[in-house]
C-alpha cells in the first residue's frame, strides 16, 4: 500500500514562503502524475499544481508565477515551493498521486493533508 506523507506545512505571514515535501513509500516513477490540491474551509478541494512523469507542469491560475512543483526522483519525493503568500492561500494542502494500471484501470493516492496558514 503506497503512502504519502505530506510535511512543510505553518504559519507564515503575507509575502512569505513556505516549501511543501510530499514523500512517497514507494517509487514515484510509478505515478503517471503527482500533483498537490488544497481546499479551504466552506470551499471544495482545488488543484494546486500537477507535474507528470515526464516532467510537464500545470499550474492553477491563482498560484502560477508565485507556486513552483517539483520532483526529486532519486528521493520519490515532490515539492511544492511557494512564494509570495496571501492569506487566500491559507488551506490545507493535500498530495495526490494518480497510477493507471491498465488504460481503465487507475487509482489515486492521498497524503494525510498539511495545513498552510497566511496571516499577520
Amino acid at each position: 500500500q503506497v503512502q504519502l506523507v505530506e510535511s512543510g506545512g505553518g504559519l507564515v505571514q503575507p509575502g512569505g514562503s513556505l516549501r511543501l515535501s510530499c514523500t512517497s513509500s514507494g517509487s514515484i516513477f510509478d505515478f503517471n502524475f503527482m500533483g498537490w490540491y488544497r481546499q479551504a474551509p466552506g470551499k471544495q478541494r482545488e488543484l494546486v499544481a500537477e507535474i507528470n512523469s515526464g516532467g510537464i507542469k500545470n499550474y492553477a491560475g491563482a498560484v502560477k508565477g508565485r507556486f513552483t512543483i517539483s520532483r526529486d526522483d532519486a528521493k520519490n519525493t515532490v515539492y511544492l515551493q511557494m512564494n509570495s503568500l496571501r492569506p487566500e492561500d491559507t488551506a490545507v494542502y493535500y498530495c495526490k498521486a494518480y497510477r493507471a494500471f491498465t488504460p481503465v484501470i487507475a487509482r489515486d493516492y492521498w497524503g494525510q493533508g498539511t495545513q498552510v496558514t497566511v496571516s499577520s
